[in-house]
């Protein structure tokens, strides 16, 4: 089986490389892909360096999942009390919340 992955070396270092697609569409290799931990349907930023083009994996957080710092304080302050062995009930908390 053919790979569609090619490889240079350079400096003694071997590199993949890849070919640009009709789309403008880049393969990253599998190895890198894999050590980066992304996964199909991932969103990249890709930004220009002088001339060099770098892809950054990004995670992108839909701007309702995002806890207000009034929530966010709520959350810390059940985090310290659940490591001091402390709990509340669910009704104590939704109260709280609900605030």
């Amino acid at each position: 089986m053919k790979s569609n992955m090619h490889t240079i070396e350079r400096k003694g270092v071997v590199m993949p490389i890849g070919k640009i697609g009709q789309r403008r569409q880049v393969v990253i290799p599998k190895e890198i892909f894999d050590a980066l931990g992304l996964q199909t349907g991932d969103f990249v930023e890709v930004i220009q360096v002088k001339r060099t083009v770098v892809i950054k994996p990004k995670k992108i957080v839909d701007a309702e999942d995002v806890l207000t710092p009034e929530e966010e304080a709520i959350v810390r302050k059940g985090e310290r009390q659940l490591r001091q062995g402390k709990s509340k009930s669910w009704s104590a908390i939704k109260h709280e919340l609900a605030r």
